[in-house]
């Protein structure tokens, strides 16, 4: 049962404890907060990259309806 919701993608609280400590172990305490500031800020880079591009879109079909 528990194989079946790991394949359907539900991910349980013990299995992002284990997955937590799998990335710890992988990348060192050290360089945990490097990853985890990167990751971040590419998050932000591509939140903003999707809002100019949604306002060029409206930008351009407001002045396609004039």
């Amino acid at each position: 049962m528990n194989a079946l919701y790991i394949f359907l993608g539900i991910v349980g609280p013990w299995q992002w404890i284990i997955i937590g400590l799998a990335i710890l172990l992988l990348f060192g305490g050290k360089k945990l907060p490097e990853l985890m500031k990167g990751l971040g800020s590419g998050i932000k880079e591509f939140k903003k990259a999707t809002q100019d591009e949604e306002d060029e879109v409206k930008k351009d079909e407001k002045i396609d309806k004039e």
